[in-house]
């Protein structure tokens, strides 16, 4: 039976998304209703922003016209289907991945030239993303995690890198060890950050960069947005894999048992700043999303 959710609507999210992906089509003349799923629209809508304005600054006339006529980046036609939904899954190779001024980190957007990732890496997000609606974490997923980049395989033990960006919301870029319980945590986890950055950003809340709070994480002060995104994204991780935890065997159990130990810490030494972080949230229904999140993870 799968876990209850944990209650990631939030209507000014899908306002924002509405609202978004149709100024953004309107740029394009030959938008229509590819895609009826907003976030998925949305998503796709950003990649094809991203990459006719890359070729239009190129003066790539060809990529441009491609963009123009395919106002979803092709999205759709890539799409493969999970148990969240159609996604899009590719894995770019990190070193040709650019690096530009929209982003500190790399980041991959997608183009005529996109192919979708091969079978075993379809299988194994497929598998990823089943796990993690088991879990209650689908709504998330559906709404947050549209484009799966799978970039380095790892060893399991060594430093998984992922990360999000706003410029390219609901899309995800993650290392992996080729276990889809693995996979489904950090998928959660950088599905967990583009959520609130749709949140912060329907809610016009600005955080600011004047007052900061200890991050046990990065073990320095961070601003409000970093810190406060840190006390929602790994609580949802320490719920998912408490809840996943009971499934898992040999290997992939101790990993996973070993990361909720250490979160267990390192969330403790949170406590008192995340509750002075929270009165900087201006919307309350926000607010007490994060507030629940953190609250829980606590009691694991």
């Amino acid at each position: 039976m799968p876990a209850p959710d944990l209650g990631f609507a939030f209507a000014p999210i899908q306002a924002l998304h509405k609202d978004r992906t149709r100024q953004i089509h309107s740029l394009f003349p030959s938008a229509g209703r590819e895609n009826e799923r907003l976030a998925d629209a949305f998503c796709l809508a950003h990649h094809a922003l991203e990459g006719a304005e890359t070729a239009a600054r190129s003066g790539d006339t060809t990529t441009f016209a491609w963009y123009q006529s395919h106002p979803d980046a092709n999205g759709a036609a890539l799409a493969v289907p999970t148990a969240v939904g159609p996604r899009v899954v590719v894995s770019p190779d990190p070193s040709h991945m650019p690096r530009s001024s929209i982003s500190d980190t790399a980041y991959y957007v997608l183009s005529p030239d996109t192919a979708v990732a091969p079978p075993h890496e379809l299988d194994l997000v497929t598998a990823a993303y089943a796990t993690a609606a088991q879990a209650g974490f689908g709504d998330l997923l559906a709404a947050h995690a549209v484009v799966a980049c799978l970039l380095r395989h790892k060893n399991l033990g060594d430093t998984l890198v992922s990360w999000a960006i706003t410029r390219l919301p609901e899309t995800v870029y993650t290392d992996h060890v080729g276990d889809p319980t693995v996979l489904g945590r950090d998928l959660v986890h950088e599905a967990g950050h583009n959520w609130l950055n749709d949140a912060l950003a329907a809610v016009k809340c600005d955080l600011g960069t004047t007052h900061t709070f200890y991050s046990p994480w990065r073990t320095e002060r961070r601003p409000a947005f970093g810190f406060i995104h840190a006390c929602w994204s790994f609580p949802l991780t320490m719920i998912y894999t408490a809840r996943v935890l009971p499934g898992t065997r040999g290997e992939v159990h101790r990993f996973l048992t070993a990361y909720l130990d250490q979160q267990r810490g390192l969330l403790a030494g949170t406590v008192d700043d995340h509750a002075r972080a929270l009165d900087l949230i201006t919307d309350p229904v926000l607010r007490q999303h994060l507030q629940t999140a953190h609250a829980e993870a606590l009691e694991l």
